[in-house]
């Protein structure tokens, strides 16, 4: 199943149209990198090899081994001791290739760094006329240093594609008979990576899934969760900490500092870094205070991190002594629908961000959350959604419930909103996941229909 990745699919299909061009894409384990290369090139001559973690010279054996099993003819006095001499006798012959090397890191971790990025500068730069090369990895801080200014490889691509998760639109088509409120639960538990996806049965429900995935020990999910990602973070046993420290919600600095690194020893400053570096740590500012260090906060932004850390990862001795249906029932259940909610509020505010990105919603500087500390009222919190727009900006309540929202249930929170007197509030809307009761006039109302139709 592949779909989606338009804009990266056009790039790539422009970038391919005559050779000598190199492009470089990268992204977190599991994002589907691999994939669109493999969709990218089905009118291509693909020669695809992913690097292992061995010697310069072993993997220039296997990438030999992989032009033979692609039917390319190596005379058998060949002896290739370089990747440079492998690509002089590609670009030599009379077929144009794609070359796609894979998870790229991997030459790095046993051979020097330099000489790697080296090698392959001098590769664009000299043999790949009649080629086209796409370097790919996931190891994202490592990919994003050989986009740096003193890097050899800097300015050698044509084209850059940091590939993200699919967005909570885009991943529905995994499980696109579901009902909204169920699309909406889903992604909040599996968030938009397609091989996540893939291993959903969306014939079964939400606790069904959970159980057949999260709660057993071995499942794809389970290990994607528990081992793949954490494994490039710089320290894993302090990262595994953090995730727990934040688990389903968000947190200071000073906080996490106070539980992680009491004696400020540094560690946790690269821990929380390197985790930033992966994207699977996010940094947050309300919209309207992004300055105020006081006001910055950090949360987990990948979906699966997130739910294996708020439930599975501090109760793994439960689970093994519960099993995973009745562990679901006592600790998972009660608290799932809260645990959702607060996804919500991040995919909404991913909704507006996706509407003025295709053009459809103008005149926005930025979108987020928004911190208010009314003194007149003596009352301080944060927004749910605010759009910044021109003298003012356009607050939205959002509501994950299980009814739809009445007009006396909006027309309180209004007044709340109105005697809030240090915002100029221009706009006042609501989104509720399960509609509206009556019209209400003079507010914009979305509902959760609404989300997944624009």
């Amino acid at each position: 199943m592949f779909f989606s990745r338009e804009k990266e699919i056009t790039a790539l299909s422009n970038l391919l149209k005559k050779p000598g061009h190199a492009a470089l894409i990268y992204g977190k384990r599991r994002v589907g990198k691999t994939e669109l290369i493999k969709h990218i090139s089905t009118n291509h001559n693909l020669l695809y090899y992913e690097c292992i973690k061995d010697t310069l010279k072993e993997n220039v054996r296997l990438f030999v081994n992989e032009c033979k099993r692609n039917g390319i003819n190596i005379p058998e006095y060949a002896n290739f001791s370089s990747f440079i001499e492998v690509f002089d006798y590609l670009n030599s012959l009379d077929k144009h290739f794609l070359v796609a090397i894979d998870e790229y890191q991997y030459l790095k971790e046993l051979n020097s760094t330099s000489v790697v990025d080296s090698m392959f500068q001098t590769i664009i730069d000299r043999y790949i006329s009649n080629l086209n090369l796409i370097i790919s990895g996931s190891a994202i801080s490592m990919m994003k240093d050989l986009l740096v200014e003193g890097n050899p490889l800097y300015g050698r691509f044509s084209l850059t594609i940091n590939l993200p998760e699919l967005n909570y639109c885009e991943v529905s088509q995994f499980y696109e008979d579901l009902s909204i409120r169920d699309k909406v639960a889903f992604y909040a538990v599996f968030g938009g990576s397609p091989f996540i996806n893939k291993q959903i049965e969306p014939k079964l429900t939400l606790k069904e899934n959970i159980i057949n995935t999260f709660l057993k020990e071995g499942s794809g999910i389970y290990n994607y969760a528990d081992n793949v990602l954490i494994s490039d973070a710089v320290n894993e046993l302090q990262a595994r900490r953090l995730l727990l420290a934040l688990s389903n919600s968000k947190k200071k600095y000073s906080e996490l500092l106070a539980i992680l690194d009491k004696e400020k020893s540094g560690v946790f400053n690269r821990s929380l870094k390197s985790l930033q570096d992966i994207e699977i740590v996010k940094k947050n500012s309300p919209i309207n205070k992004t300055d105020d260090p006081k006001k910055t906060s950090y949360e987990i932004a990948d979906n699966v991190i997130r739910f294996y850390y708020t439930y599975v990862y501090k109760n793994k001795s439960r689970l093994a002594i519960l099993g995973p249906t009745l562990f679901y029932e006592e600790y998972i259940e009660p608290t799932i629908n809260n645990y959702v909610s607060y996804r919500f509020e991040s995919l909404v505010r991913d909704y507006f961000s996706l509407k003025a990105k295709n053009g459809s919603l103008k005149g926005i500087r930025n979108i987020g959350t928004y911190y208010y500390d009314d003194q007149h009222n003596k009352t301080n919190g944060e927004f749910d959604v605010a759009l910044d727009i021109k003298d003012g900006y356009a607050i939205y309540e959002v509501k994950y419930l299980k009814t739809p929202l009445t007009k006396q249930q909006i027309l309180e929170e209004v007044k709340q909103i109105k005697q809030i007197e240090e915002i100029n509030v221009l706009k006042i809307g609501f989104i509720s996941i399960s509609g509206f009761k009556e019209p209400v006039s003079g507010y914009e109302l979305i509902n959760g229909e609404d989300l997944y139709s624009f």
